[in-house]
């Protein structure tokens, strides 16, 4: 094979190994837990099979919020919807915390904000809602290296 085929050749080579050498097998050591903290929720897991490179996490929910209706004097009463939340949270680690391919994390969702006084099933508008609690319904872990998705699954929690 003459020097330019060999060029090009190495050069394929080359650009097919570099997304191998951020994440060949990325996979969870065993399912996430969750833990649902009121209005939010928390998920710690372990990943192995990562690359050399930073990682970005990304957890995703859906689920009904439960609210309560504060009426101008300062009265309480229960809302009457369900109002439907998708708390997120999204965490950055650096190369240098993932050991031998594995990396634990834990990560938790930020709150929802409070729905308006209608989405709640507030009495009028002159009511203001707040979210008590969030009944969640899946969550979605989305692991990202080298700008590529490299894990993307989706649980019931």
């Amino acid at each position: 094979m003459n020097r330019k085929k060999r060029l090009v050749v190495a050069a394929i080579a080359a650009l097919i190994a570099v997304p191998l050498a951020y994440a060949a097998n990325v996979h969870f050591k065993r399912d996430p837990t969750f833990t649902d903290q009121g209005t939010t929720l928390r998920a710690c897991f372990s990943l192995a099979g990562l690359g050399n490179g930073d990682v970005t996490i990304t957890l995703n929910s859906s689920g009904s919020a439960t609210s309560l209706c504060r009426n101008p004097g300062g009265n309480v009463a229960p809302g009457q919807n369900k109002v439907p939340v998708h708390p997120s949270a999204q965490v950055s680690i650096p190369s240098t915390e993932i050991k031998n391919g594995s990396l634990s994390v834990c990560v938790t969702t930020a709150p929802p904000p409070n729905p308006t006084a209608q989405e709640a099933g507030c009495p009028n508008n002159n009511w203001s809602a707040s979210i008590t609690d969030v009944q969640f319904a899946s969550a979605e872990i989305i692991v990202e290296q080298g700008g590529n998705v490299v894990l993307d699954q989706t649980f019931t929690p």
